[in-house]
């Protein structure tokens, strides 16, 4: 209960938090969920990249980081390797039922997946539209596409579903993207 001057009392049980530090993790905890499977049943060896830090000061009696910087914009989410072929793929959700905001990948995260495209390897954004309960996966190639050519800020839902595939999901695989790697890439 809160009691406000004016003597109004507001229970605090009907509020709804909403935790906006950790958007995307429920996307990232199904990959990497999904890729401990691949990596345990030997299908494939797949990793969430580190986001690079500098770390400015530690508080030795803790061992925690108590400031620290990041050195340099991180590429992409998640890279390794598949049936011997390069993989790297970034991972993004979004509240939208109708678009994917572009200003949800950055313009660096846009040419690291040209240039490993480029160079064959097999690259991907995975998108979750998180109301509608659907995850998509959408070749590098159509992200450079609407980055660099579209005049709109996002990528149409219809878009999305066009040209991307959607994934479907398991218990232990919780976001199988690699059954549209077998169909598409290998």
């Amino acid at each position: 209960m809160i009691n406000y001057p004016n003597k109004k009392v507001v229970s605090d049980s009907k509020k709804e938090y909403i935790n906006y530090g950790n958007r995307g993790m429920n996307l990232e905890d199904s990959i990497n969920l999904t890729n401990t499977y691949y990596l345990e049943n030997n299908i494939a060896v797949i990793h969430k990249k580190p986001t690079p830090i500098q770390i400015i000061k530690l508080d030795p009696k803790k061992g925690r980081i108590v400031d620290a910087f990041f050195k340099s914009p991180s590429t992409t989410d998640y890279n390794g390797i598949y049936k011997g072929r390069y993989v790297d793929f970034e991972a993004k959700e979004t509240q939208s039922k109708t678009a994917f905001p572009l200003a949800n990948i950055g313009k660096h995260q846009v040419e690291h997946l040209k240039k490993v495209k480029e160079q064959g390897a097999i690259a991907f954004v995975i998108i979750s539209f998180s109301k509608l309960d659907e995850i998509y996966l959408l070749d590098a190639n159509y992200i450079v596409a609407c980055y660099t050519n579209l005049e709109r800020k996002s990528i149409p839902y219809s878009y999305i579903k066009e040209h991307g595939h959607l994934i479907s999901r398991g218990y232990f695989n919780r976001v199988d993207y690699l059954k549209i790697l077998d169909e598409y890439y290998i």
